[in-house]
Formats: structure tokens, C-alpha cells, sequence
């Protein structure tokens, strides 16, 4: 079974940082893309970040280019999410979700995600 685990959430103020890491586990396919959604109270989950492990392709939503970067850790099947110059609009909580990326269309989608794993909260104060 494919297991995702985030963690690295917590409080920062505004201009600081912070890096999520999601462990990725149980997967039977040599490639698979990994991305990060957000979730903030009373909005609906937006995508962030994407990355295809085997190729390295990846993309951002808009609001967060220039300020987050996606990366992997090769030889131990961790992506990390880099935070830089946060924004009280970025506080929410965070996810991790796996897609075959053969197959997938928008990056950023939710949809487009078959398997998730538990989100950790980023709270960035003023």
C-alpha cells in the first residue's frame, strides 16, 4: 500500500521559513510524481508545487514562484518543499499527494492525485 507522510509544519513569522519533507513509501513503479497542496480554513485545497521524480519536471502555482522550491532527496525517496519569504497567506495546512505521471494533465489539480497523505499545519503570523 502507498504511504505519504508530511511533516515540518509550524509557526514562523512573516519573511521566514520553512521546509515540509513528504516520505514516500510502498510505491511499485520507478517514477511517479509527487505534489503539494494547501489547504487554509474556509478556502478550497489549491495546489502548490509539483515534481516528477525520474525527470525532475516541475511547476508552481503562481503565488508561490520565486519563493518556494520543490526538490528530492534521490536515495531516500523524500521531497521537500523549501519555503522562503512566507506570507501570512500562505498559512494553512499542507499536503503531499502521489500521481502516475504518465498520466497526468494538470499538475496542479487535486483530482489528478490517487494517493495523499496527512497535511501539517503552517501557521505564518504577521
Amino acid at each position: 500500500e502507498v504511504q505519504l507522510q508530511a511533516s515540518g509544519g509550524g509557526l514562523v513569522q512573516a519573511g521566514g521559513s520553512v521546509r515540509l519533507s513528504c516520505v514516500a513509501s510502498s510505491f511499485d513503479r520507478d517514477a511517479y510524481g509527487i505534489g503539494w497542496f494547501r489547504q487554509a480554513p474556509g478556502k478550497e485545497r489549491e495546489g502548490v508545487s509539483f515534481l516528477e521524480v525520474s525527470t525532475g519536471t516541475t511547476d508552481y502555482a503562481d503565488s508561490v514562484k520565486g519563493r518556494f522550491t520543490i526538490s528530492r532527496d534521490n536515495d531516500r525517496d523524500i521531497v521537500y518543499l523549501q519555503m522562503n519569504s512566507l506570507k501570512p497567506e500562505d498559512t494553512a495546512v499542507y499536503y503531499c499527494a502521489a500521481a502516475n505521471p504518465w498520466t497526468i494533465v494538470e499538475k496542479l489539480e487535486a483530482y489528478e492525485y490517487e494517493y495523499w497523505g496527512q497535511g501539517t499545519l503552517v501557521t505564518v503570523s504577521s
